[in-house]
């Protein structure tokens, strides 16, 4: 019996000793972890997601996808009925090519007009010429005149000659000088008719622009989601119709207490784990923080100026680029997924 209790008496301080080695080891190990890491697992996968809407209005006259596949950046994914935008198209290039006619009609005014210039000025300079000898004989009329080498009649002509003369001058400045500013209005309704002709060039692209918007295109590669949209649907501009989640953009955003962040910094090291696929070696580095925390960015954020003030830790959101993952476990990852990400620091 002694011997019993004495074989009892020694196993109880062997079990806690070693029980106070394991707790030893635990405690050292989990000492030096986190002297060296910064774990949160309130993280999950974030990602762009685009929304597609509708630019023009009109009726769907076909769907070119299906609901959470995958697509391809400028893929055509649905057709809007546009026989109503191809015929304001037509409506615009008819305008376009009225107003260039009306370009080319100016123009050949202003050939015309030019060549009546040409005209009126050398009418004018004839007349010129015509009044000079015109005064010239009446100058000599009037010295013969003075000792009778002349009759009266002949002095009376060479002075009516001379004024028929200057009136021909004056008329022909006259016509001289309206030919030059029948140039300028021609060249005033070029300048208008050229406007014009810019004026439905605008309206031909945009009209163009509206005719290309009845094909709705993907902005970008990855996933279509919320798909709100079925064939002979008349949509308006603006509508939501789906939305895609961008493949290139996928990454982890870290929800960190504000007594966390003293050691963080960016391109540091990450391990995520992924709870939907917990043995995928998936790492990643610390890519930038947001500038408010989590609750000051809600809808309706605390104010603590009030009475009642409780303080408690925030959380910083912190975005985490993915760096290096499995090829199969990158493309099953969804925004929304849950995470564990730990940090390295003092590295």
């Amino acid at each position: 019996m002694t011997t019993e209790k004495k074989k009892k008496s020694k196993i109880v301080p062997i079990i806690l000793a070693v029980l106070i080695v394991i707790g030893a080891i635990f405690g050292i190990r989990e000492y030096i972890y986190y002297s060296h890491h910064v774990d949160t697992d309130d993280a999950q996968i974030d990602g762009d997601i685009s929304p597609v809407v509708a630019r023009v209005g009109g009726y769907v006259e076909d769907i070119r996808f299906e609901e959470n596949t995958r697509v391809q950046e400028g893929q055509v994914l649905v057709k809007l009925d546009d026989r109503d935008y191809k015929v304001k198209l037509e409506q615009a290039v008819a305008g376009q090519k009225g107003a260039s006619a009306g370009v080319t009609v100016s123009q050949s005014q202003i050939a015309a007009t030019a060549a009546n210039t040409a005209t009126a000025r050398a009418n004018a300079e004839a007349a010129r010429v015509k009044m000079v000898l015109a005064q010239k004989d009446f100058e000599r009329y009037a010295n013969l005149i003075k000792d009778g080498s002349i009759t009266q009649q002949a002095f009376d002509q060479a002075r009516a000659t001379r004024e028929a003369a200057e009136a021909a001058y004056t008329a022909a400045k006259d016509q001289l000088v309206a030919a030059q500013k029948q140039v300028g209005t021609t060249q005033s309704q070029l300048a208008v008719s050229s406007t014009g002709v810019t004026q439905h060039q605008a309206d031909v692209d945009f009209a163009s622009l509206q005719l290309g918007y009845t094909e709705i295109k993907a902005p970008a590669t990855g996933i279509v989601t919320r798909k709100n949209v079925q064939k002979g649907q008349l949509v308006q501009a603006g509508q939501s119709l789906f939305s895609i989640v961008n493949e290139n953009s996928i990454y982890v955003t870290a929800n960190f207490k504000e007594t966390q962040l003293e050691d963080i910094r960016s391109g540091a090291k990450v391990k995520i784990e992924v709870d939907a696929y917990p043995a995928a070696d998936v790492r990643g580095e610390v890519y930038n923080f947001a500038p408010i925390t989590g609750a000051k960015g809600s809808l309706l954020p605390p104010d603590n100026a009030t009475g009642n003030f409780v303080k408690v830790v925030q959380r910083v959101p912190v975005k985490i680029r993915i760096t290096n993952a499995p090829k199969d476990i990158l493309e099953k990852l969804r925004p929304g997924m849950s995470v564990k990400v730990s940090v390295s620091i003092n590295e």
